[in-house]
């Protein structure tokens, strides 16, 4: 277990090159809110470049050759993290651009309701660990699917939309009282699908913790950071 306390930039100066399997960081929004653990970035580009850009490149220093980076945010500011990410790792190392679709969003009277996040996936390379996450086929699926073709006996691999619901208030199951805080089923699915048992996952934006935590149920190692001392406290107490 590592787990730190301190400014991120900070620590990845400190890991060595083509060290860590799977990256996922649930980023600062550039919502320019003051939320109950932390304040969050404006959003104003030159304020964004200036925070992600060095971290970026150290994440792309010690991601490994085969390694994998998620970048979760929401509308604010991802055409310029996008921008970003391609100067960095590369245009054609752009994977995908995953839509979390969830259940719930404020109302609005004059505007479509906000109800998706966006998270960016990129390489180093082609050589990269990919594992297919396969769900069940809906009942309209062909008879005799598992021996046509086109279809797998269990199910088909899913696609770059995720439902899946977000935590509610009063989740007593996942709920730990921290801003944010998103759901081990996201989290799964991605650490499912972009490494393996012993494979090394890091999360520089730690939070409530969730991807250490899914990370040590999965047989995984880890590390996690977090500017906030509540944050790595919260999580300890997590992985105890």
């Amino acid at each position: 277990m590592n787990i730190t306390c301190q400014d991120n930039l900070e620590l990845l100066k400190t890991i060595e090159d083509n060290s860590i399997d799977l990256i996922y960081i649930d980023i600062l929004y550039g919502t320019g809110r003051k939320f109950k653990d932390y304040q969050d970035l404006k959003p104003i580009k030159s304020d964004i470049e200036e925070h992600y850009i060095p971290r970026l490149k150290e994440m792309y220093r010690v991601l490994k050759d085969t390694g994998t980076i998620y970048l979760q945010m929401d509308t604010k500011i991802n055409h310029w993290i996008r921008c970003i990410m391609e100067d960095i790792f590369g245009y054609d190392n752009m994977r995908n651009e995953i839509i979390w679709y969830y259940n719930t969003a404020p109302r609005k009277k004059l505007d479509f309701g906000k109800r998706h996040d966006i998270i960016y996936r990129f390489t180093k390379s082609n050589n990269y660990t990919f594992n297919p996450i396969r769900e069940p086929y809906s009942k309209s699926a062909p008879r005799g699917y598992a021996k046509e073709k086109y279809y797998h006996q269990d199910g088909k691999v899913i696609g770059d939309v995720w439902q899946m619901n977000i935590l509610g208030q009063n989740d007593k199951k996942e709920r730990v009282g921290y801003d944010t805080q998103k759901p081990k089923e996201l989290i799964e699915r991605i650490i499912k699908s972009s490494s393996n048992e012993g494979d090394l996952v890091a999360d520089f934006y730690l939070g409530s913790g969730t991807t250490v935590v899914v990370s040590k149920e999965l047989n995984r190692r880890f590390i996690g950071c977090d500017i906030n001392p509540r944050a790595v406290e919260l999580t300890k107490k997590r992985l105890e």
